[in-house]
C-alpha cells in the first residue's frame, strides 16, 4: 500500500511507502509483548515496582539473561522503566510505564482466559502458583 501525500506548494503528489506493514493490529501489539516471558514479567509489574530479583523469584524458571534482555526489550519498547538509584549496593527497580499500564486490561484478561483454559484442558489436574495478589485480576 502506498500513501500518497500532497505537497503544500501544489506540485504534484510525493509517494510514501509505509515503514512496516501488519496484517492485523494483533501483531503490532505481539510485537511489544509476544514471546515466552514479556507477558509474564509485565503481568507482575501491574502490580507494583519490582527489582531484579523480586521478579526472578516470580519468575523462577527464567535465566537471569534472558531476564535482563527481556526487561531491556521492554524499556525499549517505552512499556518498562528502569530506575536505578545512586546508592551502594546499587539498587535498580522496574515498574511500568503510563504506556505499559495501557496493558494492564489485556494481560489480567489474559490470566483469567488461561485459568479457564487450564481447567478446560486439564480438569483440575493442574495448578497455578499461588499469588495472593491475584484477586485484583478478577476485579477488572
Amino acid at each position: 500500500m502506498i500513501h500518497v501525500k500532497h505537497s503544500e506548494n501544489g506540485g504534484g503528489c510525493v509517494m510514501k511507502a509505509p515503514d512496516k506493514i501488519y496484517n492485523t493490529a494483533v501483531e503490532a501489539t505481539l510485537e511489544v509483548i509476544g514471546g515466552k516471558w514479556k507477558p509474564v514479567i509485565l503481568f507482575h509489574l501491574t502490580f507494583g515496582k519490582k527489582r531484579n530479583n523480586e521478579l526472578k523469584i516470580l519468575i523462577p524458571a527464567i535465566t537471569q539473561k534472558m531476564l535482563t534482555q527481556q526487561l531491556r526489550e521492554l524499556e525499549e519498547e517505552g512499556v518498562v522503566l528502569r530506575i536505578s538509584y545512586n546508592q551502594v549496593p546499587p539498587r535498580v527497580e522496574y515498574e511500568l510505564t503510563d504506556y505499559g499500564w495501557s496493558l494492564k486490561e489485556i494481560l489480567h484478561l489474559m490470566c483469567r482466559w488461561g485459568d479457564s483454559h487450564i481447567e478446560r484442558k486439564h480438569e483440575g489436574r493442574a495448578t497455578v502458583l499461588a499469588n495472593p495478589q491475584l484477586k485484583d485480576v478478577y476485579d477488572i
